[in-house]
């Protein structure tokens, strides 16, 4: 009897509320640990403090890797990163990685689905230098002709911006690259709906669906035309150099260009002695003859047709219409035809 009385009256303490009383401390529990002790240091297992912070090439090779991040906000931050640090570096300083790596890198973004990615990839740029820019140009073509050519219709706005700075940047380069002129001009002229060929059939259906676009498929088609304007003033209107070599030095220096180094990294490219036959759209055009002898032959009359019904629609569309028909008239004026080539 005594043992079972015990151990209802031990089941019956873990029940059992204490009774406070005025004046004195709560009880503690069983595993109360005292943490009244004090420490001069704590130690910390697996850690590494270092007082030397990582250096500008390491972060500039960090950022450049996180350009193929998923989030958006990520890789906007990283490429104004690389913005800041190309365009505060001392003056004549070396990049802290060649152009020759730095543009793969970028140059994927132009097809980005974010918007404020595609705006500071555009500053970047801006912020290269043209020399460095120039030995690179086929890399560039080949992300204006994507961009270009894309589905997406804030992507091709986006990659007009693109062309217009390597017009500004690099235009001689890009329209005497391999496939710069052709590849460039099509794509121009299927982006607006024209088609290539210019016989009244083609043009028939044509013009129901490509023009009387209002709102901002209007301004998009304003935006591509004032584009292929500048375009087409980079690779037909005869530029300061080129005006130069035709005027010539005079007696006793005739002719003293044309035995002068050239300025071209790699200026025997045109004859293509290593590279495999070029087709007729991959053709290196170096000389504005040549480049106008082209255009008059596959581009001047679908151009042309599409220029007569845009300038119909007025406003920012016959505006854009009007100077990229002023291009072609100023580029083509000493021309001497298809006949005399």
């Amino acid at each position: 009897m005594g043992s079972s009385a015990k151990k209802k009256k031990d089941k019956k303490k873990d029940f059992h509320k204490p009774k406070l009383k005025v004046g004195k401390a709560r009880p503690k529990p069983a595993n109360f640990t005292d943490t009244s002790f004090k420490s001069k240091a704590i130690v910390l297992k697996q850690q590494s403090i270092t007082t030397s912070a990582p250096s500008a090439s390491s972060q500039f090779s960090h950022h450049l890797s996180l350009l193929a991040s998923r989030t958006d906000s990520q890789r906007r931050d990283s490429l104004s990163y690389l913005t800041t640090a190309i365009a505060t570096r001392p003056t004549n300083a070396p990049f802290e990685q060649p152009v020759s790596v730095l543009l793969p890198k970028i140059l994927p973004l132009t097809l980005d689905i974010s918007n404020g990615v595609r705006a500071q990839l555009l500053t970047l740029l801006r912020a290269l230098p043209p020399t460095d820019v120039e030995d690179h140009v086929g890399q560039v073509l080949l992300w204006l002709r994507a961009g270009i050519s894309h589905l997406a219709a804030e992507i091709r706005s986006s990659t007009m911006d693109m062309l217009l700075w390597a017009v500004d940047c690099v235009g001689d380069a890009l329209v005497s690259c391999a496939g710069g002129w052709v590849k460039i001009l099509k794509a121009l002229i299927l982006m607006q709906g024209w088609p290539m060929d210019s016989s009244p059939q083609a043009w028939s259906s044509i013009k129901t669906t490509t023009f009387g676009k209002p709102g901002s498929d209007g301004k998009a088609l304003a935006k591509s035309l004032s584009t292929m304007a500048s375009f087409v003033e980079a690779g037909l209107h005869e530029h300061r150099q080129e005006q130069e070599q035709s005027t010539g030095w005079g007696w006793p220096l005739n002719h003293v260009e044309q035995h002068m180094i050239s300025r071209r990294s790699n200026c025997f490219a045109y004859l293509n002695l290593f590279g495999p036959p070029p087709d007729e759209e991959s053709q290196m055009l170096e000389d504005r003859v040549d480049r106008q002898r082209v255009f008059a032959k596959r581009f001047q009359k679908p151009i042309e047709l599409g220029l007569k019904a845009a300038k119909q629609e007025g406003g920012d569309v016959g505006r854009a219409s009007a100077r990229l028909q002023k291009a072609i008239k100023d580029g083509m004026k000493d021309f001497d035809g298809l006949d005399g080539q």
